[in-house]
């Protein structure tokens, strides 16, 4: 009998990434590839659904391989992925009609403001928690059909689907035989009823949305399909878990209990405060979302999301050419001590909570004739943290709850320098766990529950222990000087 193994497919914004786990809870081995984006006009990013499946087909057999496993001995299969993405394909053919449209993407700002106008603003932020925004798949959905050519003609004989980038992957790896998705992706769809916890019909009705094309929605635990042609796989291998990458992530890192928090840094930037069974809404630009309790089953959440984190530092490294590696840009950071009065506002895309300004364009303010670029760098960096501070301050104003420390978690937490500036900008510890891989790891918790490998998420993710503990440094006055300059900075641009 050889190594039982958990996979979890990791399905990100700019890669997939696919993890061998063993039954504890400890990566095996990985595999990553990044995939295309398309930018087809400025504030619009697109992916190829299919580049998104082919890459998955390298990289199972691969991960696999290098962890000298056995497909055999596969378990059990977690899906974790980018949230508000939209695929819509042919059910017939399964080719996609269109591009998938990215949850950064900006096409829809005027569907959004069409909603807004027509008064239907505070029925979708009571029913879904969500703010009327082009992040969401809802307007997403409703553009491909209302603007690519025999959609909804497809969509009216039946023969048409949604999904978010789970649904998609799922659809692909059993065959096309499960159309389904989990609660916490249904939560982002912006016609999720999330108080009710079905699809809403009134929502649907506004944005002109076809009931018959949405997935069924499930539990993240749950026996979601099991493989049938599968990429490197055998047949009938379960798929048993499926989160959205911050909803999982919570998983990871044991923020399953109400009370506690967890930060990704990942493409974008997204906390995420377990709230409990309390369906609460925020008055400062915080979502409410849907995510698991210890047992996989449906709670709330708080959510800030920042748009543009970890994408700053590919920005300054695809664009501006200031580094071949992203892992240079830690080291030009701290290589630059002096103050200076440079700020990084990375808002590409608009600015996420708690502004919720589509239309806000990045800047840098600050510049001077000396300024280098290693302050330009260490700036980008500050950005992300300081982003993140405008999201925690509201989430303790609209819990009522303080924080007192901070897990992190994602690919940008490698990077001493924003962590350490993170935890000196707000005040508290920011604590890193040794699997800093949380959303992956996330979905192989849930995938384990389903198959009866846990009794509950707890019991399993004690294991993941913190190895990292940023404790603050900054003075009071310190601290404030430079969430000064910051505040200042973002009043120029709203």
């Amino acid at each position: 009998m050889g190594n039982k193994f958990i996979i979890a497919l990791d399905l990100g914004t700019t890669g997939n990434r696919v993890f061998c786990f063993d039954e504890s809870g400890l990566p095996i081995s990985s595999a990553y590839r990044e995939f295309t984006q398309h930018f087809p006009r400025p504030g619009w990013v697109e992916h190829d659904p299919e580049e998104i499946w082919s890459s998955l087909a390298g990289l199972i057999p691969e991960a696999i391989a290098k962890g000298n496993l056995n497909p055999s001995d596969a378990i059990t299969i977690g899906i974790t992925n980018q949230r508000e993405t939209a695929v819509l394909w042919n059910r017939d053919t399964g080719k996609p009609v269109y591009n998938a449209i990215v949850w950064q993407c900006r096409r829809t700002t005027d569907i959004c403001n069409d909603i807004k106008n027509r008064g239907h603003e505070e029925t979708f932020k009571k029913k879904t928690g969500l703010v009327v925004d082009a992040y969401f798949s809802g307007t997403k959905i409703k553009w491909i059909l209302d603007n690519v050519a025999g959609a909804r003609e497809l969509a009216k004989t039946g023969k048409l689907l949604f999904g978010t980038v789970d649904t998609w992957i799922l659809w692909k790896l059993s065959g096309g035989k499960s159309h389904a998705t989990d609660y916490t992706n249904a939560s982002r769809t912006l016609v999720f009823n999330i108080v009710e916890k079905c699809w809403d019909r009134e929502l649907l009705e506004i944005l002109d949305i076809p009931a018959g094309i949405l997935p069924e929605v499930r539990d993240s635990s749950s026996f979601f399909g099991k493989t049938l042609a599968a990429p490197g796989l055998p047949d009938g291998v379960p798929i048993g878990g499926i989160a959205g990458d911050q909803q999982a992530a919570m998983v990871g890192q044991n923020c399953v209990f109400e009370g506690t928090i967890k930060n990704t840094y990942g493409t974008g930037c997204f906390m995420l405060l377990n709230t409990g069974r309390s369906f609460v809404l925020s008055d400062k630009g915080l979502l409410t979302t849907i995510a698991c309790d210890a047992h996989g089953k449906p709670c709330y959440a708080f959510e800030g999301s920042v748009f543009v984190a970890g994408a700053v530092v590919q920005w300054l490294r695809d664009y501006m050419k200031f580094f071949e590696e992203s892992s240079d840009s830690d080291r030009l950071a701290l290589s630059f001590e002096k103050d200076d009065e440079v700020v990084m506002i990375p808002a590409f895309v608009g600015l996420g909570a708690p502004y919720w300004k589509m239309d806000a364009r990045g800047a840098i303010f600050g510049l001077t004739r000396d300024t280098t670029r290693e302050q330009i760098v260490r700036a980008a960096l500050r950005s992300i943290a300081f982003q993140s501070m405008d999201v925690i301050e509201v989430m303790q104003q609209d819990s009522g709850k303080t924080i007192n420390e901070l897990r992190a978690d994602g690919g940008a937490t490698r990077g001493p320098y924003l962590m350490q500036f993170q935890a000196d900008i707000l005040g508290i510890p920011v604590l890193l766990p040794e699997v800093i891989e949380s959303t992956a790891l996330g979905a192989a918790y849930l995938a384990g529950l389903s198959s009866g490998l846990y009794g509950a998420i707890d019991e399993v993710a004690k294991r993941n222990r913190i190895v990292k503990r940023y404790t603050p440094n900054f003075t009071e006055q310190e601290r404030s000087s430079q969430r000064k300059l910051w505040k200042d900075a973002v009043k120029r641009l709203l």
